[in-house]
């Protein structure tokens, strides 16, 4: 589809729904108090990846090679761009109905732009074919949770039942893509729609109260729930899901996991949770040297697959060098001699055929980034400590969320708080940073304790009109104006290169965390508080995460709902649940079975 054409469909959409583009927060308030209007009109358009006019910022191209009728899609010579960077050339893109597909690359390789691209159908997918992507919460609204979804769910009836209209008028009864529309209609049925969406509720943690609150009360990870429950209920042909888990907590995500391995249409996904990835896919796309590269099988299989065949490449590659080098010093070798003159030219011509037909290439490496806290000075115990204090938000004792909580953290603390959302993990963390004080009991801390607090909505304090190298530089002016100095310190987090100097609206969440990860590497703390560290960071930066972790000569408190990065870095695991903190005398592994046994589908 062309620019143009993408821009009249996208306005002619926001135009018969009254929808306005949404702002990022930092230009929300700016327009609230009615400065910068063209800064904020800026920063908005780069989130929504368009230029001043509105125009979308990505190039695409691609050819449909599957009939329209079919419930598989298959695109060939597909090609996208973004701010005229090539992010996928000349590639074939294979959806299979019933299939589960993982989206795999390095922060920045455009995984999100793709999936915008594909939902908007600016590549050619057939018209039957509905598609939904989750990538923002909710709208604010005064429906409650399960009003939100129902009307939703409503809406989508009342469009399938026209679309079967239009279709009998424009293509008569007899058309092939009135089947699959009659199988979805009857699929929905109405009569169950409350008790449905209800239980999808539930599993993403509302409880009976909390499903029947306003959208618009409710904060951005709420609301983030409850799109992802209208996505799942509403059960489109094309269900694209960007990064689903990163407002869920550990038995959401478990019970998530359960309900998408059951999804029976074209799903694709999102996750830098490869324990998510296993449990999810049937198959997985590749994203890396610009190219879409499809693998049969979930992570696992995946990774044993494409080490496999990177094996052979690099002995064919290393063969075929061994056999370069040899003719060429025959060649070199072959002197006047009139046959071995003859003999050399052949030879030539054989290696000239070889490169005329492309030399096999050495496996191009992943970039792996192995970042570090740095050294801090060690601290006698107790560093931070719980003295049976209790809390609530209203205090009113009634309203606990603890109660005589006995709690400490010391310089080689690993622990890991898990529970449901509601119950008080990042209220746990923001005692412990002062930002709230118990009604009871005492929180203790050593004198120079220095806390490192990287939180779920740390990127906020970005300045999204600027690069990473102007943020960090006048932000830390005091340290260094050399940019070579904050080149150097944001290529240790794993920024490098054109991420440095792009504008950060345009930068993926991943490799915005990244420069979180490295102010906060800056402020050298020696104890460190995480609140989902693992938001947006691809599977290899995870790791380096991990690895940074437990090479910290500080102590941890991480929440997070990534069991991957729990297990290896976790030394001591406890439940927060019934106003206190339980030790959990058991693996992460096995803490994931007790919760997968409660799934209710």
């Amino acid at each position: 589809m062309s620019k143009s054409a993408s821009k009249a469909k996208r306005e002619a959409k926001r135009a018969a729904t009254g929808k306005k583009p949404k702002l990022t927060k930092k230009a929300r308030e700016k327009a609230e108090a009615g400065e910068d209007g063209e800064l904020v009109d800026e920063v908005a358009n780069l989130k929504l990846q368009q230029d001043k006019d509105g125009i979308s910022d990505r190039v695409t191209t691609g050819v449909l090679a599957s009939l329209e009728t079919s419930r598989d899609v298959k695109i060939t010579s597909l090609s996208l761009l973004f701010h005229g960077k090539v992010l996928i050339q000349d590639s074939t893109l294979e959806l299979n109905y019933g299939h589960r597909y993982g989206l795999l690359g390095e922060n920045g390789c455009g995984k999100s732009t793709f999936l915008r691209a594909l939902a908007a159908r600016e590549y050619p997918v057939p018209s039957s074919m509905d598609i939904y992507l989750l990538n923002e919460p909710a709208e604010p609204t005064e429906y409650s949770a399960l009003d939100y979804v129902v009307r939703e769910a409503q809406a989508e009836l009342v469009r399938l039942e026209h679309l079967v209209e239009d279709i009998i008028v424009e293509e008569g009864p007899e058309s092939l893509k009135l089947d699959p529309l009659y199988e979805r209609i009857d699929e929905m049925d109405p009569a169950t729609f409350e008790s449905r969406a209800s239980i999808i509720l539930n599993g993403l943690g509302f409880n009976s109260k909390t499903i029947l609150k306003k959208t618009k009360d409710m904060s951005g990870g709420w609301r983030m729930r409850v799109a992802l429950a209208k996505a799942l209920f509403v059960k489109p042909t094309i269900l694209l899901l960007d990064d689903p888990t990163a407002h869920l907590d550990l038995e959401a995500c478990v019970w998530l996991e359960e309900y998408l391995k059951r999804f029976d249409r074209i799903l694709v996904l999102v996750s830098h949770s490869q324990d998510f990835l296993n449990g999810v896919c049937s198959n997985m796309i590749d994203m890396r040297l610009k190219q879409i590269m499809m693998f049969g099988g979930n992570y696992d299989s995946y990774v044993k697959t494409r080490t496999e065949l990177e094996t052979n490449q690099m002995k064919q590659y290393a063969k075929q060098q061994e056999e370069i080098a040899h003719i060429k010093k025959f060649i070199a070798s072959a002197g006047t001699y009139a046959n071995l003159v003859r003999q050399a030219k052949s030879r030539q011509k054989i290696l000239d055929k070889m490169e005329a037909d492309g030399l096999i290439q050495p496996v191009a490496q992943d970039r792996v980034f192995s970042f570090r806290f740095p050294e801090i000075e060690k601290l006698p115990p107790p560093v931070l400590s719980f003295d049976s204090i209790s809390f609530s938000y209203d205090e009113n004792p009634e309203h606990n969320l603890y109660e005589n909580l006995s709690f400490g953290v010391d310089m080689d603390s690993r622990i890991a708080l898990v529970g449901p959302n509601g119950v008080g993990k990042s209220t746990l963390l923001k005692l412990m940073t002062g930002q709230l004080q118990p009604q009871s009991g005492r929180v203790s801390k050593h004198t120079h304790i220095k806390l490192g607090v990287y939180s779920q909505h740390s990127a906020d304090q970005l300045d999204l009109t600027k690069n990473p190298l102007e943020f960090v530089r006048d932000k830390f002016s005091h340290i260094s104006q050399d940019f070579q100095y904050w080149r150097q310190q944001l290529g240790r987090y794993g920024l490098t290169g054109e991420g440095q100097t792009s504008q950060m609206a345009t930068l993926s969440e991943g490799q915005r965390s990244r420069v979180v990860f490295a102010l906060l590497a800056l402020e050298a703390p020696n104890i460190l508080l995480l609140d989902e560290p693992t938001n947006g960071l691809d599977i290899p930066t995870i790791d380096s995460l991990a690895d940074a972790i437990n090479a910290f000569s500080g102590g941890v408190v991480v929440v997070s709902h990534d069991f991957r990065l729990l297990d290896k870095i976790a030394k001591d695991i406890f439940v927060v649940e019934n106003k206190t903190c339980t030790r959990w005398d058991d693996t992460i592994s096995n803490y994931k079975k007790k919760l997968a046994k409660n799934v209710v589908l």
